[in-house]
């Protein structure tokens, strides 16, 4: 080839805004995660307009969240906060009586240093209901962060995981077989204990997702002989999962790197890094390495993998050679890059608001290997990227495709390029072996409304009516 392919990362960085949701709007997806929570936003009437229209459910269907509007009283410290927080808790104590009630904090609550912090101890005692308070402001790069100070909150309210006492019971379920081991039940027992014996340290998954999405990776770790001892954040906060410095934790989405940092310093739990299980080939490398660290050897995971493929071709065929182009909203971008890559599509260029690359190194390292196998060069990941001259490389290349925020997406379509909102992709279940469709569902629903622009003679019209 006379072209050499570049197999090195190229990372840039640029001075842009980061024009992306507030991450308050985690509440979306959390208070439908967390069955007995109630989620308190404390903000500004600005952030209360902004869950109505982002959340789009009014407040007469009664959702387990709602605002703690701030007046002008609140921010001249006119008004006891404490008293005013103390009301509102009792009456949602009162009217939902949850098992959990998150606190919100917004910019506001920052800029006028609201002590949240130290009044929530206080009023938790008093009221009787645990209290959470997670700052998911809009002062984060991107509004999936939001998630991941929620549940690095959560983390600290995880039960503490007691070995001790698990040693002492497995101790004396032994003696006990070993006094009975006389009757013809003993050589049962033994091929039990031979098989606890086996069994790997406790593992954690966090990251938010649907219940059926979680069941699936449950499923699938279970098919290797992996069991999932809890979840963070759990269906209900009575369950959450326990942790300890024996207990091994793994993350499902890439914009989780508060949470892991807090897993490991604070509760001592040991990070299994390795890529998110986003496409086919991105839940086989999760998996692997869940199994590499537990000395597990794999059972019939790349037939598994081959046959999504399989299953995939007539997506593929329609993706294979079309090109996309990034902006960066959602921190999932490089996931999905390394994922349409390896379906043989031409990323151009990796937009990102933030990029944390401890964290992501597993996922970094697999897009290297993606992309090589693929023959093609690296693309290039621009962090916090300008989107004025984001815009100008893009009437350059002309990409197929532009997964981008809500804001940019009507001015590109105007300009002819073809886009899909990235927040689609954070709503959408798009984890696991199975959940590989919906992905690329997603991806080619710009391309399959063009194809049927073009056999309905649409285009030709409208050139016709340009002319």
């Amino acid at each position: 080839m006379s072209n050499k392919i570049s197999e090195t990362l190229t990372f840039e960085c640029e001075t842009g805004n980061y024009h992306t949701f507030c991450p308050i709007s985690c509440v979306a997806w959390l208070y439908q995660k967390i069955e007995d929570s109630f989620f308190l936003v404390v903000g500004t009437k600005t952030c209360g307009y902004f869950l109505q229209n982002a959340l789009g459910v009014m407040i007469f269907a009664e959702p387990r969240y709602a605002m703690a509007e701030l007046e002008e009283g609140d921010i001249s410290a006119q008004l006891n906060d404490y008293e005013e927080l103390k009301r509102l808790c009792l009456q949602i104590k009162k009217d939902r009586n949850p098992s959990v009630i998150i606190w919100i904090g917004t910019c506001t609550t920052e800029i006028i240093k609201m002590d949240l912090e130290g009044m929530a101890p206080k009023l938790e005692a008093e009221i009787g209901i645990p209290i959470v308070v997670a700052r998911a402001n809009g002062l984060d790069y991107a509004f999936t962060q939001g998630e991941d100070t929620v549940l690095a909150a959560m983390a600290h309210r995880c039960p503490e995981r007691n070995f001790l006492i698990e040693k002492k019971v497995i101790i004396q379920d032994s003696n006990i077989q070993n006094l009975f081991s006389f009757l013809p039940l003993g050589k049962k027992k033994k091929t039990i204990k031979s098989v606890e014996s086996k069994k790997h340290p406790p593992l954690v998954l966090f990251g938010s997702l649907p219940s059926t999405v979680a069941s699936q990776l449950s499923s699938e770790s279970k098919r290797q002989s992996i069991q999932v001892s809890g979840w963070l954040p759990a269906q209900r906060y009575t369950d959450l999962p326990s942790l300890g410095d024996q207990v091994y934790v793994c993350g499902v989405n890439p914009f989780l790197s508060r949470t892991a940092t807090t897993l490991m310093r604070r509760r001592k739990c040991k990070l299994i890094g390795a890529p998110f299980p986003i496409g086919p080939d991105g839940t086989r490398a999760w998996i692997e390495k869940i199994c590499s660290v537990f000395s597990i050897k794999t059972k019939g995971l790349e037939k598994r993998e081959e046959q999504i493929w399989k299953n995939l071709k007539d997506y593929l065929d329609l993706v294979r050679g079309k090109s996309v182009f990034f902006m960066g909203d959602n921190l999932l971008e490089i996931s999905l890059a390394r994922f349409l890559i390896r379906c043989g599509m031409i990323v151009y260029e990796i937009g990102i608001p933030y990029l944390d690359k401890r964290y992501q190194a597993a996922e970094l390292l697999l897009s290297q290997k993606t992309c090589k196998s693929m023959c093609i060069s690296m693309p290039r990941i621009v962090e916090k990227p300008d989107n004025y001259n984001q815009i100008q490389r893009m009437r350059e290349l002309q990409p197929d495709l532009a997964i981008t925020g809500m804001a940019h997406a009507n001015p590109l379509e105007a300009r002819g390029i073809n886009t899909k909102w990235s927040v689609e992709f954070t709503f959408a279940q798009i984890h696991g072996f199975t959940n590989a469709r919906d992905v690329l569902e997603l991806v080619t629903r710009p391309l399959r409304r063009n194809n049927n622009l073009e056999n309905l003679g649409w285009n030709n019209l409208i050139k016709q009516e340009k002319k």
